[in-house]
């Protein structure tokens, strides 16, 4: 039998804080909050564990285009 129960993301998989809309990396969990940092880096921010979900897969291919276009660029 299939479950159709959603797990929350772990440690290094892309994660959506559904308070804020935004896209992160999940990094850790300290004092109950999940620490989550931008899909292309910069400073962490703390979601409640009942906020962090899988993105959709749009989101998702959202944030990884993001990062790829990023690192693509040539520097002038």
């Amino acid at each position: 039998m299939a479950s159709n129960q959603q797990t929350r993301p772990v440690i290094g998989e892309l994660a959506k804080d559904s308070a804020t809309g935004r896209i992160g990396v999940v990094m850790g969990e300290i004092s109950g909050r999940v620490q989550m940092r931008p899909v292309r880096g910069g400073r962490e921010w703390e979601a409640m564990p009942g906020d962090v979900v899988a993105p959709s897969a749009r989101e998702e291919l959202s944030a990884r285009l993001a990062v790829r276009n990023l690192d693509s660029q040539v520097p002038l």
